[in-house]
């Protein structure tokens, strides 16, 4: 098996060394950085498998790294690390393109747990491994679980590890309401904590791909107080249970 390797960036030198000397020991090949200076450039020269990047460093912050990052095109995975605890940063974070963040101060291993399910979804998909479901239709889209994209028209679209990850539950479970409870466990292996929004941005940003209009969403309907559904043929007439409780929204 390969080992994954870890890029680092952070204007701490504590916390790069420390952060090494622990994922070192897990198994993980490391590299550090102390700026988000040419962190593009940095993954792909070292071909990193994920990247931890602190939100608050000199020159240039976290967030305008990550937005190059994603500009190239490049998806791999990034847990920001924060001192910030107001929600619209963290949503921040994510609308930007992180598929996940943590606060400081924090526990290292709790940080590995988060790196660890990370990895797990983006080398694997116990639903993908079968190729009679590899690919799911829905709308102008297509799923493809094996390779993990997601194509309109042919064109394959930008999604983030996690954004996939988000879609297939959904995709793979068709009528069915998921709690944000349900998929925070399915796509992070943790409960949704008091005001995390990572799962409503997620499913924010997945409607800006895939609904003709994101305000009035077609695909994936909130159902107030109960969660998400996502319903493959737009056309289709909604069951007389949830008739009431769907807004569009």
């Amino acid at each position: 098996m390969n080992t994954k390797r870890i890029l680092v960036v952070d204007d701490d030198q504590r916390i790069r060394e420390l952060l090494t000397k622990y994922f070192t020991e897990q198994g993980f090949e490391v590299f550090q950085s102390e700026d988000g200076q040419s962190l593009t450039e940095k993954v792909q020269k070292n071909s990193i498998d994920l990247v931890i990047l602190d939100y608050m460093m000199p020159n240039e912050n976290g967030q305008a790294a990550l937005q190059k990052l994603r500009t190239a095109q490049n998806l791999t995975p990034v847990i920001m690390l924060t001192a910030k605890q107001e929600e619209i940063d963290k949503i921040l974070m994510l609308e930007f393109g992180a598929d996940d963040y943590i606060t400081k101060p924090f526990n290292p291993r709790e940080l590995m747990a988060r790196i660890n399910a990370i990895l797990r979804r983006s080398g694997q998909n116990e639903i993908g491994n079968n190729k009679e479901h590899a690919k799911v239709n829905f709308g102008d889209f297509v799923v493809d679980s094996k390779t993990r994209q997601l194509f309109k028209h042919g064109l394959e679209q930008s999604l983030t590890t996690s954004e996939f990850e988000l879609l297939w539950i959904l995709v793979s479970r068709p009528e069915r309401v998921l709690t944000r409870d349900n998929l925070m466990e399915m796509t992070r292996g943790r409960r949704n904590e008091a005001f995390d929004r990572v799962i409503d941005v997620q499913i924010s940003r997945l409607r800006k791909i895939i609904e003709e209009n994101p305000e009035q969403p077609k695909h994936i309907r909130t159902i107030w107080g109960k969660g998400y559904v996502f319903y493959p043929n737009i056309k289709q007439t909604i069951d007389s249970e949830y008739q009431t409780a769907w807004v569009k929204k």
